[in-house]
Protein backbone atom coordinates (compact mmCIF):
# COMPACT_ATOMS: atom_id res chain seq x y z
CA UNK A 1 0.00 0.00 0.00
CA UNK A 2 1.29 3.44 -0.90
CA UNK A 3 0.48 6.90 0.46
CA UNK A 4 0.27 9.33 -2.43
CA UNK A 5 -0.84 12.85 -3.16
CA UNK A 6 -4.15 13.24 -4.96
CA UNK A 7 -2.07 15.10 -7.57
CA UNK A 8 -0.33 11.80 -8.36
CA UNK A 9 -3.45 9.73 -8.89
CA UNK A 10 -4.05 8.13 -12.25
CA UNK A 11 -7.20 6.53 -13.61
CA UNK A 12 -7.16 2.78 -13.05
CA UNK A 13 -5.48 2.89 -9.63
CA UNK A 14 -7.37 1.23 -6.78
CA UNK A 15 -8.02 2.66 -3.35
CA UNK A 16 -6.04 0.95 -0.59
CA UNK A 17 -7.81 2.37 2.47
CA UNK A 18 -11.32 3.69 3.04
CA UNK A 19 -12.17 7.37 2.72
CA UNK A 20 -14.79 8.68 5.14
CA UNK A 21 -17.02 11.71 5.14
CA UNK A 22 -17.40 13.92 8.21
CA UNK A 23 -20.21 11.72 9.57
CA UNK A 24 -17.96 8.68 9.71
CA UNK A 25 -19.68 7.04 6.75
CA UNK A 26 -17.63 5.37 4.03
CA UNK A 27 -17.31 7.58 0.98
CA UNK A 28 -15.12 5.15 -0.98
CA UNK A 29 -14.28 1.58 0.04
CA UNK A 30 -11.00 -0.30 -0.32
CA UNK A 31 -10.44 -1.67 -3.77
CA UNK A 32 -12.57 0.98 -5.49
CA UNK A 33 -11.21 1.80 -8.94
CA UNK A 34 -10.24 5.44 -9.29
CA UNK A 35 -11.71 6.96 -12.44
CA UNK A 36 -10.96 10.46 -13.71
CA UNK A 37 -14.29 11.85 -12.36
CA UNK A 38 -13.60 10.31 -8.92
CA UNK A 39 -10.07 11.75 -8.85
CA UNK A 40 -11.41 15.18 -9.76
CA UNK A 41 -14.03 14.87 -7.05
CA UNK A 42 -11.42 13.96 -4.44
CA UNK A 43 -9.37 17.02 -5.40
CA UNK A 44 -12.43 19.28 -5.08
CA UNK A 45 -13.16 17.86 -1.63
CA UNK A 46 -9.71 18.97 -0.42
CA UNK A 47 -8.46 15.45 0.29
CA UNK A 48 -4.69 15.78 0.03
CA UNK A 49 -3.36 12.24 0.39
CA UNK A 50 -4.83 8.77 0.03
CA UNK A 51 -3.60 5.18 0.16
CA UNK A 52 -3.61 3.14 -3.02
CA UNK A 53 -3.07 -0.54 -3.74
CA UNK A 54 0.42 -1.24 -5.08
CA UNK A 55 2.00 -4.56 -6.10
CA UNK A 56 5.44 -3.45 -4.88
CA UNK A 57 4.19 -2.76 -1.37
CA UNK A 58 1.17 -5.03 -1.05
CA UNK A 59 2.50 -6.39 2.26
CA UNK A 60 2.28 -2.95 3.91
CA UNK A 61 -0.82 -3.01 6.08
CA UNK A 62 -2.12 0.27 7.53
CA UNK A 63 -4.01 -0.35 10.77
CA UNK A 64 -6.24 2.20 12.48
CA UNK A 65 -5.83 3.32 16.07
CA UNK A 66 -9.43 2.32 16.79
CA UNK A 67 -11.73 -0.46 15.71
CA UNK A 68 -14.14 0.69 13.01
CA UNK A 69 -17.16 0.29 15.30
CA UNK A 70 -15.57 2.39 18.07
CA UNK A 71 -14.48 5.06 15.62
CA UNK A 72 -17.87 5.35 13.96
CA UNK A 73 -19.71 5.43 17.31
CA UNK A 74 -17.39 8.16 18.59
CA UNK A 75 -17.93 10.34 15.51
CA UNK A 76 -21.68 9.77 15.72
CA UNK A 77 -21.79 10.88 19.37
CA UNK A 78 -19.65 13.96 18.66
CA UNK A 79 -21.66 14.92 15.58
CA UNK A 80 -25.09 14.46 17.19
CA UNK A 81 -24.21 16.28 20.39
CA UNK A 82 -22.43 19.15 18.69
CA UNK A 83 -25.21 19.58 16.13
CA UNK A 84 -27.82 19.65 18.91
CA UNK A 85 -25.85 22.33 20.70
CA UNK A 86 -25.06 24.52 17.69
CA UNK A 87 -26.88 27.80 18.06
CA UNK A 88 -28.65 26.72 21.26
CA UNK A 89 -28.34 28.56 24.56
CA UNK A 90 -26.35 25.72 26.05
CA UNK A 91 -24.80 27.73 28.84
CA UNK A 92 -28.14 28.45 30.50
CA UNK A 93 -29.99 25.36 29.32
CA UNK A 94 -27.45 22.75 30.39
CA UNK A 95 -26.76 19.51 28.56
CA UNK A 96 -26.69 16.95 31.34
CA UNK A 97 -26.71 14.02 28.93
CA UNK A 98 -23.13 14.76 27.84
CA UNK A 99 -21.60 12.82 30.68
CA UNK A 100 -23.37 9.55 29.85
CA UNK A 101 -22.66 9.38 26.13
CA UNK A 102 -19.16 10.83 26.12
CA UNK A 103 -18.05 8.93 29.20
CA UNK A 104 -19.21 5.65 27.69
CA UNK A 105 -17.50 6.22 24.35
CA UNK A 106 -14.31 7.19 26.19
CA UNK A 107 -14.34 3.79 27.89
CA UNK A 108 -14.54 2.12 24.46
CA UNK A 109 -11.68 4.26 23.13
CA UNK A 110 -9.47 3.46 26.11
CA UNK A 111 -10.25 -0.26 25.77
CA UNK A 112 -9.18 -0.19 22.11
CA UNK A 113 -5.98 1.71 22.84
CA UNK A 114 -5.04 -0.39 25.86
CA UNK A 115 -4.99 -3.46 23.61
CA UNK A 116 -2.13 -1.97 21.57
CA UNK A 117 1.53 -2.36 22.47
CA UNK A 118 3.34 1.00 22.39
CA UNK A 119 0.59 2.90 20.54
CA UNK A 120 1.93 5.55 18.19
CA UNK A 121 0.58 8.71 16.61
CA UNK A 122 -0.05 7.58 13.06
CA UNK A 123 -1.53 9.33 10.06
CA UNK A 124 -5.22 8.60 10.60
CA UNK A 125 -8.04 7.65 8.27
CA UNK A 126 -8.67 9.96 5.34
CA UNK A 127 -11.68 12.26 5.58
CA UNK A 128 -13.23 15.03 3.61
CA UNK A 129 -12.60 18.52 4.96
CA UNK A 130 -16.31 19.17 5.62
CA UNK A 131 -17.24 19.73 9.27
CA UNK A 132 -13.64 19.40 10.32
CA UNK A 133 -14.65 19.96 13.96
CA UNK A 134 -15.95 16.42 14.52
CA UNK A 135 -12.96 14.58 13.08
CA UNK A 136 -10.53 17.03 14.69
CA UNK A 137 -12.07 16.39 18.12
CA UNK A 138 -11.57 12.64 17.79
CA UNK A 139 -8.06 12.91 16.32
CA UNK A 140 -6.87 15.22 19.09
CA UNK A 141 -8.32 12.86 21.68
CA UNK A 142 -6.41 9.91 20.23
CA UNK A 143 -3.15 11.83 19.93
CA UNK A 144 -3.43 13.15 23.49
CA UNK A 145 -4.14 9.67 24.83
CA UNK A 146 -1.06 8.27 23.06
CA UNK A 147 1.01 10.93 24.82
CA UNK A 148 -0.73 10.28 28.14
CA UNK A 149 -0.11 6.54 27.91
CA UNK A 150 3.57 7.12 27.08
CA UNK A 151 3.83 9.58 29.98
CA UNK A 152 2.52 6.91 32.35
CA UNK A 153 -0.82 8.32 33.47
CA UNK A 154 -3.23 6.00 35.28
CA UNK A 155 -6.44 4.84 33.61
CA UNK A 156 -8.45 7.34 35.63
CA UNK A 157 -6.13 10.15 34.58
CA UNK A 158 -6.36 9.02 30.96
CA UNK A 159 -10.14 9.13 31.10
CA UNK A 160 -10.06 12.71 32.38
CA UNK A 161 -7.55 13.95 29.81
CA UNK A 162 -9.37 11.91 27.15
CA UNK A 163 -12.69 13.60 27.90
CA UNK A 164 -11.00 16.98 28.04
CA UNK A 165 -9.40 16.48 24.64
CA UNK A 166 -12.52 15.00 23.05
CA UNK A 167 -14.56 18.01 24.20
CA UNK A 168 -11.88 20.70 24.00
CA UNK A 169 -13.60 22.54 21.14
CA UNK A 170 -17.19 22.17 22.33
CA UNK A 171 -17.35 25.95 22.76
CA UNK A 172 -17.21 26.33 18.98
CA UNK A 173 -20.82 25.17 18.86
CA UNK A 174 -21.68 28.64 20.17
CA UNK A 175 -19.58 30.55 17.63
CA UNK A 176 -21.34 31.62 14.40
CA UNK A 177 -20.90 28.94 11.74
CA UNK A 178 -19.84 31.56 9.20
CA UNK A 179 -16.81 32.27 11.40
CA UNK A 180 -15.96 28.65 12.30
CA UNK A 181 -16.12 27.56 8.65
CA UNK A 182 -14.80 30.74 7.02
CA UNK A 183 -12.58 29.75 4.04
CA UNK A 184 -9.88 32.29 4.73
CA UNK A 185 -8.18 34.47 7.32
CA UNK A 186 -10.39 35.82 10.09
CA UNK A 187 -10.70 39.53 10.72
CA UNK A 188 -9.59 40.85 14.11
CA UNK A 189 -13.20 40.94 15.30
CA UNK A 190 -13.90 37.42 14.01
CA UNK A 191 -10.75 36.13 15.68
CA UNK A 192 -11.90 37.60 19.00
CA UNK A 193 -15.19 35.74 18.56
CA UNK A 194 -13.29 32.53 17.81
CA UNK A 195 -11.04 32.91 20.84
CA UNK A 196 -14.14 32.96 23.03
CA UNK A 197 -14.70 29.24 22.36
CA UNK A 198 -12.26 28.35 25.12
CA UNK A 199 -14.16 30.16 27.87
CA UNK A 200 -17.53 29.10 26.47
CA UNK A 201 -16.39 25.48 26.44
CA UNK A 202 -15.26 25.78 30.04
CA UNK A 203 -18.61 27.21 31.15
CA UNK A 204 -20.48 24.41 29.37
CA UNK A 205 -18.38 21.57 30.74
CA UNK A 206 -18.05 22.77 34.32
CA UNK A 207 -21.84 22.57 34.65
CA UNK A 208 -21.90 18.90 33.68
CA UNK A 209 -22.16 16.99 36.99
CA UNK A 210 -20.19 13.94 35.83
CA UNK A 211 -17.66 15.62 33.56
CA UNK A 212 -14.49 16.14 35.64
CA UNK A 213 -13.63 19.77 36.30
CA UNK A 214 -10.13 19.15 34.92
CA UNK A 215 -11.72 18.24 31.59
CA UNK A 216 -13.37 21.66 31.60
CA UNK A 217 -9.98 23.26 32.28
CA UNK A 218 -8.61 21.44 29.20
CA UNK A 219 -11.18 23.29 27.12
CA UNK A 220 -10.28 26.57 28.83
CA UNK A 221 -6.49 26.30 28.56
CA UNK A 222 -5.67 24.38 25.36
CA UNK A 223 -4.67 27.59 23.55
CA UNK A 224 -2.51 28.90 26.39
CA UNK A 225 1.24 28.87 25.69
CA UNK A 226 4.07 28.69 28.21
CA UNK A 227 5.52 32.09 27.26
CA UNK A 228 2.20 33.80 27.99
CA UNK A 229 1.36 34.45 24.33
CA UNK A 230 -1.73 32.23 24.29
CA UNK A 231 -5.37 32.86 25.20
CA UNK A 232 -7.79 33.48 26.84
CA UNK A 233 -5.82 34.53 29.93
CA UNK A 234 -2.21 34.73 28.79
CA UNK A 235 -1.10 32.15 31.36
CA UNK A 236 2.56 31.16 31.59
CA UNK A 237 4.21 27.76 32.07
CA UNK A 238 3.48 26.87 35.73
CA UNK A 239 -0.01 28.37 35.53
CA UNK A 240 -1.13 26.03 32.73
CA UNK A 241 -2.31 22.57 33.74
CA UNK A 242 -0.15 19.74 32.45
CA UNK A 243 -3.12 18.14 30.69
CA UNK A 244 -3.78 21.32 28.73
CA UNK A 245 -0.12 21.47 27.67
CA UNK A 246 -0.28 17.94 26.20
CA UNK A 247 -3.56 18.83 24.55
CA UNK A 248 -2.07 22.00 23.07
CA UNK A 249 0.64 20.00 21.31
CA UNK A 250 -1.84 17.43 19.95
CA UNK A 251 -4.30 20.14 18.86
CA UNK A 252 -1.62 22.07 16.97
CA UNK A 253 -0.30 18.92 15.30
CA UNK A 254 -3.69 17.82 14.04
CA UNK A 255 -4.47 21.31 12.75
CA UNK A 256 -1.23 21.24 10.76
CA UNK A 257 -1.71 17.74 9.34
CA UNK A 258 -5.40 18.11 8.40
CA UNK A 259 -6.79 19.50 5.16
CA UNK A 260 -8.82 22.62 5.70
CA UNK A 261 -10.93 24.71 3.38
CA UNK A 262 -8.19 27.35 3.32
CA UNK A 263 -4.98 25.30 3.54
CA UNK A 264 -3.41 22.02 2.53
CA UNK A 265 -2.20 19.52 5.11
CA UNK A 266 1.43 19.23 6.13
CA UNK A 267 3.05 15.83 6.23
CA UNK A 268 3.93 14.63 9.77
CA UNK A 269 7.66 15.41 9.57
CA UNK A 270 6.86 18.97 8.47
CA UNK A 271 4.41 19.45 11.33
CA UNK A 272 6.90 18.13 13.90
CA UNK A 273 9.52 20.56 12.62
CA UNK A 274 6.99 23.40 12.90
CA UNK A 275 6.17 22.42 16.49
CA UNK A 276 9.85 22.39 17.40
CA UNK A 277 10.12 26.03 16.37
CA UNK A 278 8.04 26.70 19.50
CA UNK A 279 10.13 24.51 21.83
CA UNK A 280 10.65 26.28 25.14
CA UNK A 281 8.44 29.21 24.17
CA UNK A 282 5.07 27.82 23.09
CA UNK A 283 5.45 24.21 24.23
CA UNK A 284 7.45 22.41 26.91
CA UNK A 285 10.60 20.89 25.44
CA UNK A 286 10.23 17.60 27.33
CA UNK A 287 6.68 17.21 26.06
CA UNK A 288 7.79 17.83 22.48
CA UNK A 289 10.57 15.26 22.89
CA UNK A 290 8.07 12.62 24.01
CA UNK A 291 5.74 13.63 21.20
CA UNK A 292 8.56 13.26 18.66
CA UNK A 293 9.31 9.78 20.01
CA UNK A 294 5.67 8.68 19.71
CA UNK A 295 4.79 10.05 16.26
CA UNK A 296 5.43 8.23 13.00
CA UNK A 297 6.97 11.23 11.25
CA UNK A 298 7.38 9.19 8.08
CA UNK A 299 4.06 7.33 7.74
CA UNK A 300 3.83 3.81 6.37
CA UNK A 301 3.54 3.89 2.58
CA UNK A 302 5.23 7.29 2.18
CA UNK A 303 7.75 7.65 -0.65
CA UNK A 304 11.04 9.11 0.59
CA UNK A 305 14.41 10.06 -0.86
CA UNK A 306 17.58 8.79 0.82
CA UNK A 307 21.01 10.33 1.27
CA UNK A 308 22.30 7.65 -1.14
CA UNK A 309 20.24 9.23 -3.93
CA UNK A 310 17.89 6.25 -3.98
CA UNK A 311 14.13 6.46 -3.40
CA UNK A 312 11.80 4.04 -1.71
CA UNK A 313 8.72 3.50 0.43
CA UNK A 314 8.45 3.33 4.23
CA UNK A 315 7.32 -0.25 4.90
CA UNK A 316 7.82 -0.72 8.66
CA UNK A 317 8.16 1.45 11.75
CA UNK A 318 9.76 0.33 15.01
CA UNK A 319 8.10 2.20 17.93
CA UNK A 320 11.50 2.45 19.64
CA UNK A 321 13.02 4.33 16.67
CA UNK A 322 10.10 5.86 14.72
CA UNK A 323 12.36 8.36 12.94
CA UNK A 324 14.52 5.51 11.55
CA UNK A 325 12.03 3.28 9.66
CA UNK A 326 12.62 0.42 7.23
CA UNK A 327 12.59 1.73 3.66
CA UNK A 328 12.07 -0.48 0.61
CA UNK A 329 14.17 0.95 -2.22
CA UNK A 330 12.45 0.94 -5.62
CA UNK A 331 14.49 3.49 -7.56
CA UNK A 332 18.26 3.82 -7.88
CA UNK A 333 20.37 6.97 -7.55
CA UNK A 334 20.07 7.69 -11.27
CA UNK A 335 16.31 7.27 -11.27
CA UNK A 336 16.46 3.75 -12.67
CA UNK A 337 14.17 0.91 -11.61
CA UNK A 338 15.92 -1.55 -9.31
CA UNK A 339 15.09 -4.93 -7.84
CA UNK A 340 13.48 -3.95 -4.51
CA UNK A 341 15.64 -4.22 -1.38
CA UNK A 342 15.38 -2.72 2.08
CA UNK A 343 17.37 -0.45 4.37
CA UNK A 344 16.71 -0.73 8.09
CA UNK A 345 17.68 2.82 8.99
CA UNK A 346 17.97 1.90 12.68
CA UNK A 347 20.99 -0.21 11.65
CA UNK A 348 22.20 1.44 8.44
CA UNK A 349 23.22 4.56 10.35
CA UNK A 350 25.10 6.11 7.45
CA UNK A 351 21.87 6.34 5.43
CA UNK A 352 19.29 9.00 6.27
CA UNK A 353 16.02 10.23 4.81
CA UNK A 354 16.99 13.42 3.02
CA UNK A 355 13.59 14.41 1.66
CA UNK A 356 10.06 13.30 0.92
CA UNK A 357 9.59 12.54 -2.76
CA UNK A 358 7.97 15.22 -4.87
CA UNK A 359 4.26 14.60 -4.42
CA UNK A 360 3.64 15.74 -7.98
CA UNK A 361 5.90 13.15 -9.59
CA UNK A 362 4.42 10.05 -11.23
CA UNK A 363 4.88 7.01 -9.01
CA UNK A 364 6.37 3.69 -9.99
CA UNK A 365 4.00 0.73 -9.57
Amino acid sequence: MRLVSVNQLQAGMRLGKKIYNDEGLILLAEGAELTTPIINRLAKMDIGYIYIEDALTDDVIISGMLQDETRNQALKVIRNQFQDMTGASTITKGFYHLDKKFSKIMDYILDDMSSQVDPMIMLLDMHTADNYLYVHSLNVCLYTLVLGIAHGYSKNDLKVIGLGSLLHDIGKTQIPVKIVQKPGMLSDEEFRHMQAHTEIGYRILKEEPNIPLLAAHCALQHHERIDGSGYPRGLTGPQIHEYAKWLGVADSYDAMTSNRIYKKAMLPHQAVEALYVGSGTLYEQKQLELFRDRVAIYPLGLTVKLSTGESGVVVKIDPSTPHRPIVRVLTGAEGETVTPFEYDLSKALSVVISDVADQGEPIQQ
